[in-house]
């Protein structure tokens, strides 16, 4: 459901190629102890703590994402992120429920149906550090995919979802409690991270969405001490739909680890704001 629903013509620079952007906002972060706020509003220069300060981390993404129409899914706290980006040419798309970032995107759907501009970006409210340039390369590589997956090099790959590739092509992201039991010959075709950012041709990601919405995951969480069953979507699951229908899915990688790590805690949150400082200065 989209709350508002401003201009969604092309913000032209005739220097960058315009790209729509979804950016996932609606999360509260249950890691970041001792703050109740939406965890994407938090600064990228502390003041007296690493809670207080400017800009939020929200605003610097949204300064970072190349020209065009822009749409934030919201759901924890909406109204602060509302009025942290109101004086800008936002969307504000709702999250219902919090079920995984293939519910986000679903959340997008009216957004995307409307917009005009093909490229579609997708990426996360909590990684701050992303480059335009990074962005951009994204969108340039969809001239040969209909999909474009943001991998990185971690130093440690345990944990993270990795990409399994056929030379140039992602065939599906895998995640670390599947692959980790790889045999060798699998284990060689498994390369970089995924970061859980994307970019889309517009009408690929659009004739896909109705896929995406019938097929949820039911999985188990613990909310408020009791176990409940839900259905949640991936995005990661639009590579082996798409893999499936013929499509190409290709990948770009960021410069380092640093520049897609996310804000998961305190720890987190202060590097980001001494590698945001430092590059400032710099």
């Amino acid at each position: 459901m989209n709350i508002t629903r401003p201009d969604h013509g092309r913000l032209d620079d005739p220097a960058e190629p315009a790209a729509a952007a979804i950016i996932m906002a609606a999360g509260r972060g249950s890691r970041m102890k001792n703050y109740e706020g939406n965890k994407t509003l938090l600064p990228l220069r502390p003041g007296k703590s690493p809670y207080e300060g400017s800009p939020p981390m929200l605003l610097h993404i949204l300064e970072s994402l190349p020209p065009g129409p822009k749409a934030v899914v919201v759901h924890h706290r909406e109204e602060d992120v509302i009025r942290a980006t109101q004086s800008l040419r936002v969307t504000y798309c709702r999250q219902p429920t919090m079920n995984g970032t293939g519910g986000a995107l679903l959340a997008a759907r009216t957004f995307i149906d409307d917009i005009s501009v093909d490229p579609v970006l997708v990426t996360m409210g909590d990684v701050p550090l992303v480059r335009r340039e990074t962005y951009i390369r994204l969108v340039e590589k969809l001239q040969q995919h209909p999909m474009v997956v943001l991998g990185f090099e971690p130093e440690d790959r345990k944990q993270y979802g990795l990409l399994e590739c056929d030379a140039d092509r992602v065939l599906r992201i895998v995640e670390w409690k599947y692959w980790k039991d790889f045999p060798e010959t699998r284990m060689a075709r498994l390369g970089a991270a995924n970061a859980g950012i994307y970019a889309f041709r517009r009408e690929a990601l659009r004739s896909h969405l109705p896929v995406l919405a019938d097929r949820p995951h039911r999985i188990k969480k613990v909310v408020s001490g009791t176990t409940v069953e839900l259905d949640e979507f991936f995005i990661t699951d639009l590579v082996e739909q798409m893999t499936a229908d013929g499509l190409s899915v290709g990948f770009v990688l960021a410069d380092d680890e640093w520049e897609v790590m996310g804000v998961d805690d305190e720890a987190a949150l202060v590097r980001a704001q001494a590698i945001f400082n430092a590059r400032a200065a710099g």
